[in-house]
């Protein structure tokens, strides 16, 4: 389990305990605490746990593709260059088609 996974699902489990502890007697009058004596009771506790939980999802996923896009670029090239050393290597190209196939990758 990765340490991001593991702080997410910390999170998780540790929002509803901070959500309901009770800030005390009269707190905004005789309505409670939101999540018991008014508002939009346990529901509202859980779409709110809900949509952070989405929001932070997001944005894992968001940095993933990030990273992974920008690694694409890289290893395709290098993928590449591989191949055609092996090709040369194996004797399926001659050294011209081999220079003129490299000047073309390193573009």
């Amino acid at each position: 389990m990765t340490r991001t996974s593991t702080a997410i699902t910390t999170a998780l489990l540790a929002a509803p305990t901070l959500a309901g502890a009770s800030p005390g007697q009269d707190w905004q009058g005789e309505y409670g605490h939101m999540m018991w004596g008014g508002g939009h009771g346990i529901f509202g506790g859980l779409m709110m746990i809900a949509f952070w939980g989405i929001v932070i999802a997001l944005i894992v996923f968001a940095v993933k593709w990030a990273s992974d896009r920008q690694g694409q670029g890289q290893g395709t090239r290098r993928d590449a260059m591989d191949i055609l050393r092996e090709r040369f290597a194996s004797g399926e190209i001659d050294e011209e088609e081999f220079e003129r196939r490299r000047k073309v990758l390193e573009k």
